[in-house]
């Protein structure tokens, strides 16, 4: 299977402090709304041995369709916090309205509400909070909700620094504490809820184990534990289109897909070359999975060969390779893009091609709140005109991208963050197989 496929930034936004992790609202009357939050390590002033801080900021915006000459993003709010570890959305309205929760450097799970004004304006208010534990770090979190049940029980799962997994309920308003056990030897990176059956939780921590538990069972054993990641495990999210699916990663530069029901061996073992910090489903499409690898960019793997049991690693479908820094936070947006994106540069795919053009890209920056423009550069540095060089993609495959003739084709609104340039960048993914395919794949 190959791929007509192209990535285009729509903008670049400065957030200032270290970027490291980026959430668009699954709720329907919010796709338009992104949150981004931040991280950033201060060394005590004075003694040298003075304790450092871990300051943050949680960024509030909206992607609007003002025009090719405006840039996407509003930024409606901001908020300085204790450093944010973690955001995620809950996929469903609680008593009407979209609840955010943030896990941070005090340990605590902080829980936000998204409220709109009478003037017509939307922010973010607190609802709630609980610590998870003393001298501690949360470290993630995620919402039992994955496959957009609205049932009343909705609750969330919390990992930290002390090797501990959390799950907390909400109620009325307030956060309950149901239990808590110390499930990993060393920092517990990720928690996450099997979204078919959510008495079923994985964890995954710096001690190289993957683990499984059963809340009806009680936490005093794993389900299983396996060891298959050579390093720490820090990404984990379960399939909420596919039953019994889960991707993890890892230090390891590793991405695993498995069968719930068989844990001794994964379905598919894929190569990313970097470390794994985040994995996302399409909130639509069972096959695509999103990488956030740290040292290697960011990567749309497609595995629908995989998970039909035919074997064989997960293809890249695309890479957007704009960052300059480490790779830490992604996210799929629902929101549509029926309509023409605005400003939006060319950036051929995969990563190979731009080498083949003779040409490396290089980042154009207009301003850290703008959309940014891209140009050919050669080995030396030296500006390649458009008229000498330019990306390997042509008009008939971008045409192409937008027809029905080799099968059908998919546009889709991303958001990804880098950590130590502090960067924020909104992008936009369009896709069409060569090949007609069976089911049908949109946004």
């Amino acid at each position: 299977m190959t791929w007509k496929s192209r990535t285009r930034n729509l903008q670049v936004f400065d957030t200032e402090l270290s970027a490291d992790t980026v959430e668009w609202c699954p709720v329907s009357s919010s796709h338009d709304i992104l949150v981004c939050g931040t991280y950033q390590l201060q060394k005590g002033a004075g003694e040298e041995d003075a304790t450092p801080s871990r300051i943050g900021r949680l960024y509030l915006f909206e992607f609007r369709r003002a025009g090719s000459m405006s840039p996407p993003l509003t930024e409606l709010q901001r908020m300085d916090t204790a450093a944010i570890l973690d955001l995620k959305w809950c996929h469903v309205p609680v008593s009407g309205e979209a609840v955010l929760g943030l896990a941070d450097a005090t340990g605590q799970l902080q829980l936000y509400t998204l409220q709109h004004s009478q003037e017509g304006g939307r922010s973010l208010h607190s609802l709630c909070s609980s610590k998870v534990g003393p001298e501690r770090l949360a470290l993630s979190l995620d919402w039992s909700t994955g496959r957009m049940d609205s049932s009343s029980d909705v609750r969330v799962v919390c990992s930290d620094s002390a090797g501990c997994v959390s799950v907390l309920s909400m109620a009325e308003g307030a956060l309950m504490a149901l239990s808590q056990w110390k499930a990993h030897d060393f920092e517990a990176w990720i928690a996450a809820f099997s979204y078919w059956d959510t008495q079923l939780v994985y964890s995954g921590g710096d001690d190289c184990k993957l683990k499984g538990w059963d809340l009806r069972l009680g936490p005093s054993c794993p389900t299983f534990t396996s060891k298959r990641h050579s390093m720490g495990v820090c990404s984990i999210h379960s399939n909420p289109h596919r039953e019994h699916i889960l991707a993890t990663g890892s230090y390891d530069e590793q991405v695993l897909l498995w069968d719930g029901r068989n844990m001794r061996q994964p379905l598919s073992e894929i190569a990313v070359g970097g470390g794994v910090w985040r994995l996302k489903w399409h909130p639509s499409h069972q096959h695509l999975l999103l990488a956030a690898c740290m040292h290697n960019d960011f990567h749309i793997l497609h595995c629908q060969q995989a998970l039909e049991g035919r074997g064989g690693a997960c293809p890249m479908a695309a890479s957007y390779i704009l960052h300059n820094s480490l790779a830490y936070g992604a996210d799929w947006s629902r929101l549509s893009l029926e309509e023409p994106a605005p400003c939006s540069p060319v950036i051929a795919e995969p990563k190979e091609s731009l080498t083949e053009s003779g040409g490396h890209l290089r980042i154009q920056y207009e301003s850290p709140t703008a959309s940014f423009d891209t140009s050919l550069e050669d080995d030396a540095g030296r500006y390649i005109p458009e008229g000498i060089a330019a990306p390997p993609i042509t008009p008939t495959a971008i045409s192409a991208l937008n027809s029905n003739e080799d099968g059908p084709s998919m546009s889709c609104l991303l958001a990804s963050c880098s950590f130590y340039d502090h960067m924020l960048h909104v992008w936009r993914w369009d896709w069409a197989p060569d090949e007609v395919q069976q089911e049908s794949v949109q946004c």
